[in-house]
């Protein structure tokens, strides 16, 4: 019976230490290649941001290449991270067109050994390590709501133009200022009319925009929480010579619409993109060489940006972001 027990434990022993090792070798010694798959190759603002993840990999090595559907979609983005895998980069960092739909394939390649972190748009909390988000969500939501506020005198139809349909950033956003406009008599006079999908296109975002004018005479402002959308309705607005008659406000390249933000027709809630690149770079190195397993309470340094701390479900902020006036315009370099 003793030897038995014996047989027993040192199997388990046996199954313990090759487990450890295993885990062990799942622990880069050395800096990686990051893939990074934003929702789509051309949108300037994913340009931007991969120029600080390259800035950080000059500092401390390994790579960071992009690949990117040419379509924002949950489809194409499960081929580029299939891609990815076969290409054996360290660590995918996505920024999710549909939270739930990657999620399977992000699931497979951490199986095989890729390490997965979100930046900008998460995906299902299960299969990442990290967020690396860019503000607070309900922060974020709160100033397009505020922005708009200001922007109609705080009474009056306005309209949301999103990106998609299962874009889970902006889908959290627009359930926050719903629920925010319910329990708050600031916003008792101000009626959201309509939510409509610009898919992430200049064009159908300038057709939707000029859509929502006709389809609502009174409408007053539209809030357009998506880095394409705004300055394409801007111009489309423009255009049209509706800008001014309904204001327009959102998440957008401070200088895309720099001189509708100077003339008043338009304000902007935004933060420095090229340091979410350079912090998501950091972050999938710490991730990889198993500093930070997405635990809250967790720290690492991000080099010039400083220490940062895992929140609740492996969330990491950025920063506050802030709403672009005339007054501060100049600080936005992006």
């Amino acid at each position: 019976m003793k030897s038995k027990i014996l047989t027993s434990i040192l199997l388990a022993s046996t199954l313990i230490a090759s487990v450890a090792t295993a885990s062990a070798e799942d622990c880069a010694k050395a800096p990686v290649t990051v893939g990074f798959l934003p929702k789509l190759d051309t949108d300037p603002y994913f340009q931007v941001a991969q120029t600080g993840a390259e800035e950080a990999a000059g500092e401390i090595g390994g790579k960071a290449i992009k690949q990117a559907p040419s379509q924002a979609t949950a489809e194409a983005q499960i081929d580029f991270i299939n891609n990815l895998v076969s290409q054996k980069v360290g660590v995918i960092a996505i920024s999710a067109n549909d939270a739930n739909a990657v999620a399977p394939a992000l699931r497979r390649a951490e199986k095989q050994g890729v390490k997965i972190v979100s930046y900008d748009s998460d995906v299902a909390t299960n299969a990442r390590t990290v967020f690396l988000n860019q503000a607070a969500g309900d922060s974020l939501a709160e100033m397009m709501l505020e922005s708009m506020g200001q922007l109609i005198n705080y009474e009056g139809d306005f309209a949301i133009l999103s990106s998609t349909p299962t874009a889970a950033n902006q889908n959290a956003w627009i359930a926050f200022m719903k629920k925010k406009m319910e329990g708050d008599k600031k916003y008792a006079k101000m009626k959201l009319v309509q939510v409509a999908y610009g898919q992430e296109s200049e064009q159908v975002n300038q057709q939707q925009a000029l859509g929502l004018a006709q389809a609502f005479p009174n409408l007053k402002g539209i809030i357009i929480p998506a880095g394409i959308g705004l300055p394409a309705a801007a111009r489309a607005m423009d255009q049209a010579g509706l800008l001014g008659k309904i204001k327009l406000t959102g998440l957008a390249p401070a200088t895309l619409i720099k001189k509708y933000i100077q003339d008043g027709s338009v304000q902007d809630i935004w933060w420095n993109v090229k340091d979410l690149g350079y912090l998501t770079y950091y972050a999938a190195q710490a991730v990889a060489q198993c500093k930070v397993t997405g635990k809250e309470g967790e720290t690492f340094t991000a080099g010039r940006l400083g220490s940062y701390k895992v929140g609740a479900k492996g969330e990491v902020l950025l920063g506050p972001a802030k709403i672009v006036t005339p007054a501060n315009i100049e600080e936005f370099k992006f």
